[in-house]
């Protein structure tokens, strides 16, 4: 946010009033940590703490120039504030978005370019934190291609944080002028009263939201505010605080410090509740650095050498461009990465960043310094926010219409009357859900192109999940939620992960129907099988999902069900006496002995136990096929995979051997091994492995007839008959 100081390699004075060029060493050391940590060149786990360290930093240099402002004139003018903050972060980051969304709809899947405009609509409007909070974004998972424009979320936060902090410390100030009447006193008491009781419930926030809802929490506004809170409180009292340091304190201060944040970089990993207690590592770590650099060399002394250390001309020039670095680094990395498919080799890497390092000095010396080195009045100032947000906003809209122009295709559904026999010259059946697959593969087969209005339309495919409202257990399990048929008298359960959670708009209807109460327990990614499951990319087997199996089973307990289903995937890996295993062979035997553990712990606690089996996994997902350009339904005919093939053979043999009843799911999605992409007019599966809520909701009639809660069809004696 400051200017670049002249080089005063051999000068120990500041270069102007207030200049540090310490906290611009650790501006470089943090925006280098990150991109250290995106590109996966980081011999640390916890490189995403870095950017806790900019918070602080931030919250400190903001509060700084607000409390001169105060000393000097007695007040703080908002306006003059939001100018400065305008000429300082809109420019550069409205040519980022503006660049991101275009190179995304030039090199990028349709679908990701369309997501990465509407995340620029939110990027613009200080916004981004809120949208991947909302769309559940992981920021450690890459189950889907992550946005080009996630790391906007961090610029939301931080200018939430400077809309309300400047109109909350001025509040206090005019409160302490008026009713305190104390002076300059008084006015740092009641800044120091509201910034510190914003902090503490802030903190006390992000120690409750990091393990109730973590996902949200890491984008939230509300679980930051403490860090900023930290360097605004520290604005305050470094001063006072740093007079007396010695040269020896200052340096061991700074060390210090520094230690924290490296503690902090290599011991927290992605499966840490973070922020919460833990971001206390960085937080405090960083305010021990400020601190130790506060009033150092002010007298005319040589500076310590832990100021001189990070105010060396190559992390000052590093940390003058961090933002244009910080702006640039991510995008250029995705785009990379998703363009090529794969993941990036040396290469790549050199590449791409020798492009990051091009496109951070333009940004810096084209965009960053001539906007904030321009002056002009008040008025003018202010207009940089609707040009801004019009520019970005404009060239995002424009991007999600073409694209939409380009995924809406132009011929009709299929109709089973269509054709009269599979693709093995056999009648087609006379179960309409299964006709309508193997009529659908026989259009795939000549290659008919893709139908218009499809359900759900491919721009919704990525969002289409089942809502689960309050019951969507990401955190911490504290309800159950009731649903199906208040009223009923009979009860089932469903156990699973989300391939649990896919079926519950069929299920939902059919319990309606049926009158019977349902309950889903489910949780994404975690299967209910009796297995130590470790998450793709960790070491352990993964806590919360052993607790949460721990308190479904209790649930399933208490409820003593008339009905329980287990509808469920495997498990990327599992860990066996202490080792984790990586292999297909040895995951699968062991998903295979889980499943069978998991039946025999429930028959006991349930009049009825059912395993759904689980759909076939597509080699291709419809999602990154349809929406091709030139692409027809011939060239999304998918095969199955045999890793998912495999656990769902073990899983029914083990509910075989038990005794326990298997409804069959493969025949609604495949005919003879080959899955259509499109059934009828509707998308069958929004990727490789889930279940539309479209398809399944069609799919409630077959599925309640083959588990016996709904009247068979006439003459069909092949489901179990309706209770």
């Amino acid at each position: 946010m400051t200017p670049a100081p002249p080089d005063r390699s051999g000068s120990t004075a500041p270069a102007r009033r207030g200049f540090r060029d310490d906290i611009q060493g650790m501006r470089a050391l943090a925006v280098l940590g990150i991109l250290v940590f995106h590109a996966g060149l980081a011999p640390y786990s916890g490189g995403f703490v870095t950017l806790d360290v900019f918070f602080v930093l931030s919250g400190f240099l903001i509060t700084t120039l607000l409390l001169r402002e105060v000393a000097a004139t007695g007040t703080i003018d908002l306006i003059a504030f939001y100018v400065r903050r305008a000429r300082r972060i809109l420019p550069a980051a409205t040519v980022a978005i503006v660049g991101t969304v275009t190179a995304s709809y030039l090199w990028l899947h349709p679908l990701d370019a369309r997501d990465a405009a509407v995340d620029g609509v939110w990027a613009s409007l200080f916004g981004a934190n809120v949208r991947f909070a909302v769309e559940e974004t992981d920021y450690f998972t890459r189950s889907d291609p992550p946005s080009p424009l996630q790391h906007f979320w961090s610029l939301s936060v931080e200018e939430q944080f400077y809309l309300v902090m400047p109109v909350a410390l001025l509040g206090a100030v005019l409160v302490a002028a008026r009713l305190l009447r104390r002076g300059d006193r008084g006015r740092t008491v009641a800044m120091v009263g509201v910034l510190s009781v914003a902090s503490a419930a802030s903190l006390a926030w992000s120690v409750h939201a990091s393990t109730a809802s973590p996902e949200s929490a890491y984008f939230s506004t509300f679980t930051r505010v403490w860090e900023f809170g930290a360097g605004s409180l520290l604005a305050i009292a470094a001063p006072r605080l740093a007079g007396s340091l010695t040269p020896l304190v200052r340096n061991l201060v700074v060390a210090a410090g520094l230690g924290l944040v490296a503690l902090a970089m290599f011991t927290l990993t992605t499966e840490s509740a973070f922020p919460g207690w833990l971001a206390l590592l960085p937080v405090v770590g960083t305010c021990l650095v400020i601190l130790g650099g506060t009033g150092a060399g002010t007298e005319g002394d040589r500076l310590p050498l832990a100021q001189r250390a990070l105010g060396v001309r190559p992390l000052r020039v590093v940390g003058d461009a961090s933002y244009s670095l910080y702006l640039w680094h991510w995008p250029v990395l995705v785009i990379a990465e998703q363009r090529l498919a794969r993941e990036l080799t040396p290469l790549d890497l050199c590449v791409v960043l020798a492009v990051t390092v091009l496109m951070t000095w333009a940004s810096y010396r084209f965009v960053e310094t001539p906007f904030r080195r321009v002056r002009g009045t008040r008025s003018r100032g202010m207009l940089l926010y609707p040009a801004a947000v019009t520019t970005a906003v404009v060239v995002c809209l424009a991007s999600t219409h073409l694209i939409d122009r380009q995924v809406t295709g132009d011929d009709p559904g299929i109709e089973v009357a269509d054709y009269e026999r599979g693709i093995d010259g056999s009648a087609l059946s006379d179960d309409p859900a299964i006709a309508a697959v193997q009529a659908s593969v026989r259009a795939a087969l000549e290659g008919r192109e893709v139908p218009r209005d499809l359900r759900p339309a491919l721009t919704e495919l990525k969002d289409d999940r089942a809502d689960l409202g309050a019951c969507e257990y990401v955190g911490t399990p504290e309800r159950l939620c009731l649903r199906g048929d208040p009223d009923g008298d009979r009860t089932l359960v469903v156990l699973g992960n989300s391939h649990g959670r896919h079926w519950a708009p069929a299920l939902d209807r059919i319990a309606e129907r049926a009158g019977w109460k349902a309950y889903f327990l489910v949780k994404s990614q975690c299967t209910p099988a009796r297995v130590q499951m470790v998450r793709g990319g960790q070491d352990e087997p993964w806590r919360g999902c052993l607790d949460f199996n721990d308190w479904a089973e209790d649930r399933v307990r208490e409820l003593a069900p008339d009905l329980t289903i287990v509808s469920t995937s495997g498990a990327p890996n599992v860990e066996v006496d202490g080792e984790v295993v990586r292999e297909t062979d040895g995951v699968v035997a062991e998903l295979g002995h889980g499943m069978a553990r998991l039946l025999d712990d429930l028959g006991p606690l349930t009049d009825r136990l059912v395993l759904l089996e689980d759909v076939p996994r597509r080699r291709t997902s419809p999602e990154r096929c349809l929406p091709l350009l030139d692409s027809d339904l011939g060239d999304c005919l998918s095969g199955t995979t045999r890793r998912a093939d495999a656990v769902s053979r073990v899983s029914t043999e083990a509910a075989e051997a038990a005794g326990v009843e298997v409804v069959r799911t493969r025949q609604w999605f495949c005919d003879r091994g080959r899955c259509p992409a499109v059934i009828k007019d509707m998308v069958p599966q929004r990727d490789v492995g889930h279940v539309t809520t479209t398809y399944a909701r069609w799919l409630a009639t077959p599925l309640g007839r083959a588990l016996g809660l709904l009247p068979p069809r006439d003459g069909d004696q092949s489901t179990r008959p309706a209770p």
